[in-house]
């Protein structure tokens, strides 16, 4: 027996045998977290601007290996200095709290600045820098924002909800008047439903909510009365408190598809002199459609959006409040599902800018407010991610996949005349534009990256998109010497045979290629945005190549069905998401013909949240092609989940595709490893579906591995991540690379 086993071995190719890890292997792929590599081994790959509100300039936080140093930008003269003197706060904090203070690392956190001072915590204190004087002394903490009240613009009159009804206070005399009389509890005026309205046992009162918009005339509030009578709660078990030996029962109101049952939004007006309620001539609708209202300069008239349920149509309407009075300005419509439908009031409020994919590509629309006229101002087989800014100089956009030879999903800033004409490009230089504008949007931050191309940040003038000051630059030395080298950029064909989809692929840093390397599959489908990082800093803060260096190849791509293309493109997903993860067996199949290092014999996925359904999803629909999966948060049956999300890409009313792409259905198909997780008080996916799957699973008497995280919501943190980050790449070390896995390794 001993020499059989001897002739097997030797004559089995080398790169198939399983690799034993070490602990150096764990510690390499924990050098790669993103928080032991941000600002720590790679430096500025991203810039936070901070504007001052007056639009004279903005302050930002550069980081170097030795130093971080906090920079004031004026514009009038343009001008680039410190922010404050380091060295002397970091004298006078270190007297306030007793120790030495290094002014290269000032341990400050929550800045604010205005007119030179600043104030800021520190190691749980509150301080405040006089630039004046370069005194630091300490400060109260500052008053929490009072988001149970309203001033009026004029400031005469605090609108605030007693005993579920809105009154009035005059901020002279004192003087109350009570608006509205019908509210009691569960049918509540000047109130919203919160999307984490945690409820205490079975009668407790959910969190207070307020919400009073005034005029600018301060002469209207609109508000809306919430319903909730007739509104059904989804239930939550925490068994996590210490002091409890009883789980504590948590509910929600959250509609589930189809569910009449849910809260509704009235939405009415108050006339704050006469007391007068208005009924807008417009439905309750379900709060997660909501309405959104913006306040012409005509007194009592405004622009009214919604969506109907199944968002198959967007309205628009200008609506008098105190006649009832609407006119119709434009409506959206799709057989499918209306998804990012957008619309921007211009500062002179007499122009409306919205966003729409009627075409087949999303493009931008202008409404004249006088005449109700529509013109298309841009076209093409591009799309308009978003619109920025709107003034005389036209309407500024951000559009994805307009420049030839580019990743159709880098972001570039464009400018288009209010006449259709001239469209310019802002910012040239090839890679991703991620933008931040100054209040006066006389500016803008312009940071430039891809996944291969490290960070620059500049600061641009608005108007000619000239290039004024460079803010930073990424510093990598650290993560070089670490023999890192950036995501492995691919294309391949997608299931219509005609579509060019995009990813990328994260390797070892020992990578060999004479070796055969399992490849896992990192999913989010959506199919509301795309996940294939645009950037440098996301390509590292994923964490796909930490569980890389485990000898693994990594994949993400957007196939078809997910968004940021052509309406058709996006079309592929709606009603048949259970049918999302064909392009990315198609890539991975296309990509190890390209390449012999990838095994399709051994192919892992992981994914949270939708991400979650994807993954189990696709040990039932695809049993003989993955073989590990790690499936966290997910919503394995829409039916179970909540109702606005699935409505929209599954479709409303609820029909047959619900259950035929259910993972729970399909539970019997399940073939490979599977581990499910959960948070055991998650309010956005709630965790009974990963209970009901298990519960399907064990009636077909699969094997499958389960975890309850019971302090957890939908996102995981502190501990518990870590946890759940080393049972996830134990799993795939485990049962995809067949190698013994290590628990007890450090993260640092």
């Amino acid at each position: 027996m001993k020499r059989v086993i001897l002739i097997f071995i030797l004559t089995s190719p080398p790169a198939l045998l399983a690799q034993n890890l070490t602990r150096g292997d764990y510690a390499r792929a924990v050098s790669f977290l993103w928080d032991n590599v941000n600002n720590k081994k790679a430096y500025n790959l991203s810039l936070s601007p901070n504007w001052l509100l007056d639009s004279t300039g903005l302050w930002y936080v550069h980081f170097a290996p030795a130093e971080k140093t906090y920079y004031l930008v004026s514009f009038n003269p343009l001008k680039k200095s410190p922010l404050f003197d380091h060295a002397a706060l970091a004298t006078q904090l270190g007297q306030q709290l007793q120790e030495t203070i290094d002014p290269k690392s000032l341990p400050i956190e929550n800045l604010l600045y205005k007119k030179g001072d600043i104030t800021f915590g520190s190691k749980g204190k509150q301080f405040k820098w006089t630039a004046s004087t370069s005194q630091l002394s300490v400060n109260e903490r500052p008053e929490t924002p009072n988001h149970s009240e309203s001033r009026s613009p004029n400031g005469k009159w605090i609108a605030y909800s007693e005993n579920y009804n809105l009154f009035v206070k005059s901020t002279a005399t004192g003087e109350v008047k009570q608006l509205s009389t019908g509210g009691r509890k569960n049918y509540e005026y000047a109130s919203y439903y919160g999307w984490s309205d945690i409820i205490e046992g079975e009668n407790g009162d959910r969190p207070r909510r307020f919400s009073a918009e005034w005029t600018p005339d301060s002469r209207y509030i609109q508000t809306n009365i919430c319903d909730l009578r007739n509104a059904r709660k989804m239930y939550l078990l925490d068994w996590s408190i210490d002091t409890l030996y009883r789980a504590k029962l948590l509910g929600y109101y959250r509609g589930s598809p189809g569910d009449t049952t849910v809260v509704h939004l009235v939405p009415i007006v108050l006339d704050v002199q006469t007391g007068k309620e208005y009924r807008l001539p417009m439905p309750r609708i379900p709060h997660e459609l909501g309405y959104s209202f913006d306040w012409l300069k005509e007194p009592g008239m405004a622009i009214v959006h919604h969506n109907t349920r199944g968002y198959h149509r967007a309205n628009l309407f200008k609506v008098d409040v105190t006649t009832g009075k609407q006119q119709h300005l434009y409506t959206e419509e799709s057989d499918t599902n209306i998804d990012g439908f957008s619309y921007f009031l211009n500062e002179s409020k007499d122009r409306l800018v919205v966003t729409s994919e009627k075409s087949g590509w999303k493009h931008i629309y202008s409404i004249d407010l006088k005449t109700a006229g529509v013109k298309q101002l841009t076209s093409g087989s591009f799309f308009v991610n978003a619109v920025v800014e709107v003034n005389k100089d036209g309407v500024y956009f951000q559009g994805w996949g307009k420049e030839p030879n580019r990743n159709p999903y880098e972001q570039y800033i464009y400018r288009v005349g209010h006449d259709g004409k001239n469209v310019k490009l802002m910012t040239p230089e090839p890679g991703n534009h991620d933008t931040s504008g100054s209040p006066d949007r006389l500016y803008f931050t312009d940071v430039i990256s891809t996944p291969q191309q490290a960070t620059v940040s500049v600061l641009r003038e608005t108007k000619t998109g000239k290039v004024l000051m460079e803010l930073s630059k990424a510093e990598v030395t650290g993560l070089i010497a670490m023999k890192w080298s950036p995501p492995q950029a691919f294309t391949g064909v997608g299931k219509d045979g005609k579509s060019t989809i995009h990813g990328l692929l994260w390797k070892p840093t020992n990578f060999d290629a004479s070796r055969k390397y399992p490849i896992i599959d990192n999913s989010y489908t959506g199919p509301h945005g795309q996940t294939v990082p645009r950037t440098f800093s996301r390509g590292i803060s994923i964490n796909n190549q930490a569980l890389a260096e485990l000898g693994f190849i990594v994949m993400m791509v957007d196939g078809l069905g997910t968004a940021g293309r052509s309406k058709e493109f996006h079309n592929y997903s709606y009603k048949k998401m259970g049918f999302n993860l064909e392009d990315h067996v198609r890539a991975i199949r296309q990509l190890s013909k390209q390449f012999s290092w990838i095994d399709t014999t051994r192919v892992g996925i992981f994914g949270h949240s939708a991400g979650g359904y994807d993954a189990g999803h696709a040990m039932v629909q695809y049993p003989n092609f993955y073989k590990v999966a790690v499936a966290s948060s997910a919503d394995h049956d829409f039916r179970m989940e909540k109702a606005w999300w699935p409505e929209m890409y599954m479709g409303w009313p609820v029909d047959s595709s619900y259950h035929e792409q259910s993972t729970i259905t399909m539970a019997g198909n399940l073939k490979g490893k599977l581990l499910i997780t959960h948070g055991g008080i998650d309010e956005n996916v709630n965790p009974s579906a990963t209970f009901k799957l298990a519960e399907m699973l064990i009636r077909a008497d699969k094997q499958f591995d389960m975890v309850i995280l019971p302090s957890q919501r939908h996102g995981y943190t502190g501990q518990h991540q870590l946890y759940f980050t080393r049972k996830r790449w134990n799993y795939f070390v485990e049962h995809l690379g067949g190698s013994e896995p290590i628990w007890d390794f450090p993260w640092k």
